[in-house]
């Protein structure tokens, strides 16, 4: 086995011009379809995980004075933070639906095309 011969053919690949196939460009489509739902959904993960680990943090007595109105108030914010969790799923689904029914015309034609139906 040549590995040299492979490294050159791979480099070659490499720095070799690109077309632009429509199995490409129905592949960005659905990117596109799918891509806003997708930030939305881990932006507001990350962000109701780390509200709830603050609740968390105040109900324990780890941030704050460690009276009872900051646990009461840590129980509220941990709360909040899991129904945000918790709707982020649904939320996620609907965001896709529309994306997908956003771009559903262009990618059955290009996919019809494709197919050579």
């Amino acid at each position: 086995m040549n590995t040299d011969k492979i490294y050159a053919e791979h480099l070659a690949n490499e720095y070799a011009p690109k077309d632009d196939s429509k199995v490409i460009a129905l592949r960005k489509l659905d990117a596109r379809a799918k891509l806003p739902a997708t930030i939305f959904t881990y932006a507001v993960g990350i962000l109701c995980a780390l509200v709830t680990g603050v609740g968390m943090c105040m109900s324990m007595e780890v941030i704050g004075n460690g009276g009872t109105v900051s646990f009461v108030l840590g129980i509220i914010i941990g709360i909040i933070g899991l129904v945000g969790m918790g709707l982020n799923y649904p939320v996620y689904k609907k965001m896709l639906e529309k994306g997908k029914k956003k771009y559903a015309f262009e990618i059955m034609e290009l996919a019809k095309e494709i197919s050579g139906d």
